[in-house]
């Protein structure tokens, strides 16, 4: 049934990734889960399985904005209230206008992010709660990575405690206890490579983002490990209530973070999640048009696909290959997925 998927994973491995998981869940149960490869191809390396905890890159954001989500809900944390009773670095007037629903939809005005070799003396929190904005809150989106580090410290504010330890807490609590930051050393050799670079040498099994390495391997946007279960835990977090089925978060909130909050002609976005804007997009062009995912930057990604209660898990290495473009692989997995539902 999934032979085309099946195809598609296995014709890049060792051309665009040495490792990969795929999972395919419809209706809230698995369908398909198969691991490829190995950890690296440049050197000694483990099998790949399908409980292999890979670098979620970006992926991290949406589990973040879960929690925050889940704050909203218990009266924790508005989502659109200003926030300089927790931060008051952003008492100035440019900041007043932030709220975590603007955040969660990166139209808070942040910039993307920064260099991180401008960042090696600074303190990269302190520098993304007061670098200038570029756009006037609420104005356009900008995908901002520098947005979520400052919402992961807003998180650890509140709460007064680290948010390694908070987001533990609540992933552990909603079952998703194999995701979390900075892997034990016994386990990095197990976890895909991602790339060698001249500051680091070879990237395995500590984070790959620059800017979450300045911060400890901690951070809100990036940082986060985990399996292709646990990322389709996230993503049936969202599409379960739409049909019916339970979720840790309050379904209303779950509903409304898949919706749009802030256009942008190349990618919508709703809280946290990313929405399907185009046939461009790398859920390619069968899934619907109400369809919410993210991707990471190390060769991850999840769509759901609430029309037809489809759940694609994605996870690669990808990046252990080249910082290439691997938006049409992706798409491939995918329209594949859709073509075996449809014709079942």
């Amino acid at each position: 049934m999934f032979a085309e998927v099946d195809a598609a994973a296995r014709a890049a491995l060792g051309v665009r990734y040495s490792a990969a998981v795929v999972r395919i869940e419809h209706r809230g149960t698995v369908r398909f889960e198969r691991a490829y490869g190995r950890t690296r191809d440049d050197g000694p390396s483990r099998d790949v399985g399908v409980d292999t905890r890979f670098d979620l890159a970006s992926i991290t954001k949406v589990f973040i904005a879960s929690i925050v989500l889940d704050d909203a809900a218990r009266s924790v944390v508005a989502l659109d209230e200003p926030l300089r009773e927790l931060v008051p670095e952003w008492d100035g007037a440019d900041r007043a206008r932030i709220t975590l629903r603007k955040i969660l939809a990166h139209d808070a005005g942040f910039k993307s992010g920064a260099d991180y070799r401008t960042l090696l003396a600074r303190d990269v929190e302190t520098f993304a709660l007061t670098e200038p904005l570029a756009a006037p809150s609420g104005e356009r989106v900008i995908y901002s990575d520098l947005g979520f580090i400052a919402l992961g410290v807003i998180l650890a504010r509140r709460h007064r405690r680290g948010l390694a330890t908070l987001v533990a807490e609540r992933l552990r609590g909603w079952g998703a206890a194999r995701t979390g930051y900075v892997p034990d050393a016994a386990e990095r050799d197990a976890i895909p490579a991602t790339e060698s670079d001249a500051w680091r040498g070879s990237v395995q099994g500590t984070v790959h983002d620059e800017k979450a390495h300045l911060l400890g391997g901690i951070a809100g946007h990036a940082g986060l490990f985990g399996t292709a279960r646990d990322v389709a835990l996230l993503g049936e977090w969202f599409l379960g209530p739409l049909h019916g089925r339970p979720t840790p978060l309050a379904p209303a909130f779950a509903r409304d973070a898949v919706l749009e909050a802030a256009h942008d002609p190349i990618l919508r976005r709703g809280l946290g999640w990313a929405l399907k804007t185009s046939d461009e997009n790398s859920c390619g062009p069968l899934m619907s048009a109400q369809t919410f995912g993210h991707t990471g930057f190390t060769g991850t990604c999840v769509w759901a696909d609430p029309v037809r209660d489809l759940n694609v898990v994605f996870l690669t290495n990808a990046v252990h290959h080249g910082r290439t473009d691997i938006r049409a692989l992706r798409a491939a997995v995918c329209d594949a997925a859709v073509r075996a539902i449809d014709a079942a």
